[in-house]
Parts: C-alpha cells; structure tokens; sequence
C-alpha cells in the first residue's frame, strides 16, 4: 500500500502562457526533458518560469535504477542534430543558464560524452552570455569521457550520488559509490576552477547518520553544492518510499552541510538536482533564473 502525500509535497501545477510556449517549443523541435521523462514534479513551476530540462542522447536509459522513472529498454541511434536543436531552445526561450543532462548510455564507447561536448560548445560559441551547467550519468568511469566533458567548459559539472552506500546495492545496481566520488573528484582536479555539484534523495531508509556522511565524503572531494529531496516514488513497480522527511529535517541538514562547507544547499521536499539551478551561479557570482536543460 502507497503511503499517502503529506500535504508539504502537495505541489499544485500552475498552467500560464509561459508554461504553454515552453511545451510548444519543445515539441516543435522535439526535444527530451528530465522533466517529462522522471516526472518532475516541480516541471509545471519551471514551465512557468519559463524552464525546462533537456534530456540528450534519447529518452531510454540502458541501466534499472529502481528509483527512476525514466523508460529503460532498447535505446535509439544518436541524433547528430539534437545539440543544435537544443541550442535552437535555449535561444528562442532566452534562457539565462542551460543545464544539460543525459540517460545514460553504457552501449556507446564514449558512454555519449562527445554530445555532451558538442552541445556545451555549440551554446558557449553562440551565446556567451548564457551559463552551461551539465548533470552527467558516470561514464563507467572513463577518465577520457569525464575530463572531455569538463574541457568542454561548462560552468558548473553536476553528478548525483543519489543515495548513501548501504543502499546502492538495492538502488543502484549498476553504479558504484566510490566511482560517482572519484567522477567528482577528477573534474576538481582537471577542471581548473570548474564548480562542482551533487545530490541525492532521502525516503528510502537512509539514516541521518548516513545522511552526514555523504555530506563529509563530499567535501573530501571538494563539492561546492549539495541538492536533498524527496524520493517519491513513480510507478508500484518502483520501489516504495520508507519514510516522508519533514521540512523541519531539510532544514536541519541544510544547516549542517552549510557548515560542513558546502558553498551552497538546496534541501527540502521538492528539491530535484536541477531545480533553481540558475538561481545560484557560483561560477559567474551572480544569480539567474532558473534553468534546466
């Protein structure tokens, strides 16, 4: 039996002219988004702010995260032409900070890193005005694929831990804790003054205890922000939800990563990797809105 919402995560969809001219844009250039395909439930806000989270390399993933809601199957071929459709995007809804995410894609030798690449450089070529900020899956861990990335010039390199170590096995069958570490720590390394960003959920049995403690494996790799939210599960074939976290806990931990050294937090119920995500700009120092690709 599903738990039933708290009214803290009753998240009402607003529906503007906005909101409107950003579906039609996409479907116009049909384009993919993180917040059609994970069934976002903030994509009604962003839609009316005028935002939206494009999802590259196709709407099939190649792995079973039990979290997620993203279609798993057989994938399709790259589309050589969807950088420039994104790009096409970012310009006629005149964004001001493009987060570019992906599936991912075990099948391919590069795991999809060069669209990455190329869709980076086509918006950093085109409008240098706009901020880049990438979520990346974790490539197997090819170094080649990571730093390929990070050279491309993104202001900001995203990549979710998604939850603490104990339950990975359960929830992350194919990824590893210590390679989604070493991921971040690379591109701290590589990336020169590249800003660095991660996130996971909670409502899934995790402690609190544990719950710092990704907080500390993450400052020992250098992250500059942290995202917590809500795990709310998509489907009854996704796994169940153990436990709805109060405002009052996301506060709490917002507190304690702020003091842990987090440059910046984000932490509460409808908190998702790329929410806000322009509001904060360490890389430029300066805010924006909000925008995710």
């Amino acid at each position: 039996m599903r738990k039933r919402l708290p009214e803290w995560l009753r998240n009402k969809s607003p529906l503007a002219a906005e909101a409107n001219q950003v579906r039609e844009v996409l479907t116009e250039l049909d384009l993919n988004t993180v917040c059609h395909s994970a069934q976002c439930p903030n994509r009604g806000q962003c839609y009316t702010e005028g935002t939206a989270t494009f999802l590259i390399l196709g709407d099939v993933c190649t792995r079973n995260c039990r979290f997620c809601a993203v279609t798993k199957g057989t994938v399709q071929p790259i589309d050589p032409n969807e950088p420039e459709r994104v790009l096409a995007a970012v310009a006629r809804l005149r964004l001001k900070h493009a987060v570019i995410t992906s599936v991912t894609r075990d099948d391919l030798p590069d795991g999809g890193s060069s669209q990455f690449v190329k869709t980076i450089r086509l918006i950093k070529e085109n409008l240098p005005e706009v901020s880049v900020e990438v979520l990346t899956p974790d490539f197997k861990g090819a170094q080649k694929a990571i730093l390929s990335v990070a050279a491309a010039g993104p202001d900001i390199y995203n990549h979710n831990l998604e939850t603490v170590p104990r339950l990975y096995e359960k929830i992350r069958p194919e990824a590893d804790y210590r390679r989604s570490l070493d991921l971040l720590q690379l591109v701290k390394e590589h990336g020169g003054k590249l800003t660095t960003k991660s996130g996971i959920m909670v409502g899934l049995g995790e402690t609190g205890e544990e719950v710092e403690g990704v907080m500390d494996d993450l400052r020992e790799v250098d992250c500059d922000i942290l995202t917590i939210g809500q795990y709310l599960q998509p489907t009854r074939n996704h796994l169940p939800i153990v436990e709805y976290v109060t405002p009052e806990t996301f506060e709490v931990w917002r507190e304690v990563a702020l003091g842990k050294g987090f440059k910046h937090v984000s932490s509460g119920p409808l908190v998702r990797s790329s929410f806000h995500a322009g509001l904060y700009n360490l890389a430029q120092d300066r805010a924006y809105i909000s925008l995710l690709v």
